[in-house]
């Protein structure tokens, strides 16, 4: 290729929301097919940076990704969204179970000029980082250190958080601890779900990516060492995080709502007799943040005005459509039509 892989000169730098641009003249020389990449990812917002470097024309010589899973309620083997969209293209696709010797070889063959990573789903060993003579960067979804790890868009809105972003950073051996090479901050919409977030991100991450690589192929831009103040780690995400305990606030359970949606979505348990616990899926939700003074406990269920309302440890949650299990998911309306003993119910 006409560009030279040795090591990007890191100086420290503050304003990191863009490319830190020189007058490098080979900035204006860069061809994106001249580039060789390989591309390690899986799921959709990882299938919209791969989707934006096919636009640009850079050289994908292979893509690697997650081998198929199980999935859907028949628990057929289905393809990664990344996979869909590399076989559509005509590009090379390897799913290695664990990146070990024979997987090391697989992809020094391809001999990549980089690696370009998003949502793979594994930390990288050290013979894998040191392939590529410009390293191995990767799109991650938060402003780093905040949120390192998986699920940073769920653990984003968990926490109430009214901001996040993408990061563009070099990997090392650590879990999302390398230099950061670019950030781009977006404010988060207060009614904001997970799924609706992470679209959002995907495609700032895909723009910032493309922005940002002809810059560091021509060690036309600089680096930062992350700090250490302000490192928070994502809580790994399970299909048990989405039951309600209704001692929380109303703020606090609706935060989990937006940041487990679509799954695994949150519930409860009503145990409407001595037989067992129903599980209650909340499928949608509205919030009131204070509630007059009232003696019931956490977890009532009340008719307030003309709504259904749940007490919470600080204000009400309303339950706007509501699924029995094993059944179809219903309005609060016909919900009660079927189980009118639901309201005075305590949830637990």
């Amino acid at each position: 290729m006409a560009f030279s892989s040795a090591t990007v000169t890191k100086t420290k730098r503050t304003d990191m929301s863009t490319p830190s641009k020189t007058s490098d003249p080979s900035i204006q020389n860069f061809k994106a097919p001249q580039v060789s990449v390989v591309f390690m990812g899986t799921p959709e917002f990882a299938a919209t940076t791969l989707a934006s470097l096919i636009a640009e024309r850079y050289n994908i010589v292979g893509v690697v990704t997650q081998p198929d899973r199980k999935s859907g309620r028949k628990q057929e083997l289905t393809p990664s969204a990344v996979k869909a969209l590399a076989m559509k293209h005509g590009l090379p696709v390897f799913q290695p179970e664990r990146l070990d010797k024979d997987a090391i070889k697989k992809l020094s063959d391809w001999k990549p000029d980089i690696i370009v990573v998003a949502a793979y789903g594994r930390i990288l060993p050290k013979a894998v980082l040191d392939l590529p003579g410009f390293g191995c960067i990767n799109v991650h979804a938060s402003i780093l250190p905040r949120w390192r790890g998986a699920s940073p868009v769920a653990n984003a809105l968990i926490a109430g958080d009214t901001e996040t972003g993408i990061t563009i950073m070099e990997l090392n051996e650590g879990m999302d601890t390398g230099d950061i090479i670019a950030v781009k901050k977006l404010p988060i919409n207060p009614e904001e779900r997970a799924n609706e977030l992470l679209d959002r991100l995907a495609e700032l991450g895909a723009a910032l990516l493309i922005e940002t690589l002809p810059f560091w192929i021509t060690r036309a831009i600089t680096t930062l060492p992350q700090t250490e103040d302000g490192v928070t780690l994502c809580q790994l995400i399970e299909r048990e995080d989405g039951r309600i305990f209704w001692n929380a606030s109303a703020t606090e359970i609706y935060n989990r709502f937006r940041g487990l949606h679509p799954w695994p979505g949150l519930f409860t348990y009503w145990r409407r007799d001595e037989d067992g616990a129903i599980r209650i899926k909340l499928h949608e939700i509205e919030i009131q943040k204070s509630l007059l003074a009232t003696q019931h406990p956490v977890g009532t269920v009340l008719e307030i005005g003309e709504k259904i309302g749940i007490v919470t440890g600080a204000g009400v949650i309303f339950p706007v459509i509501i699924q029995a299990e094993g059944k179809a998911p219903l309005t609060i309306t016909e919900f009660l039509q079927g189980y009118p003993d639901f309201i005075g119910a305590i949830l637990i």
